[in-house]
């Protein structure tokens, strides 16, 4: 994913959280917010107190990166934020993906 899809800056996160579209589950919140670009932004939020270990938040970042790759035309003019809400097993990381992108969704349909 080239770095003008992703979101880097301390103030771009917290802008995206602050306009208050969200939409939640059991394991992920996702705020999104729409910009002016030509491309969909992503952020993604794994505290180290929620997923303790590097190599568990790392996999679920990749999962929900490529995810976001690959359904990037459909949430062209959004930005999101992916944040984890509770620790996830290696069993359920899959459907932790397939529910990111229904809350992708939901969470595009509350800003239009």
């Amino acid at each position: 994913m080239p770095k003008s899809h992703k979101l880097h800056k301390a103030e771009e996160f917290s802008s995206i959280i602050r306009f208050k579209c969200l939409a939640s589950s059991e394991f992920l919140q996702v705020f999104a917010k729409p910009n002016n670009l030509t491309c969909a932004r992503l952020g993604v939020i794994i505290a180290g107190r929620v997923e303790r270990l590097a190599t568990k938040r790392n996999r679920i970042k990749r999962l929900l990166r490529e995810l976001f790759r690959m359904q990037q035309k459909d949430f062209v003019g959004f930005d999101f934020v992916i944040r984890l809400r509770h620790p996830v097993g290696n069993s359920n990381s899959f459907l932790v993906a397939d529910e990111a992108k229904v809350l992708m969704i939901r969470a595009r349909q509350c800003c239009e």
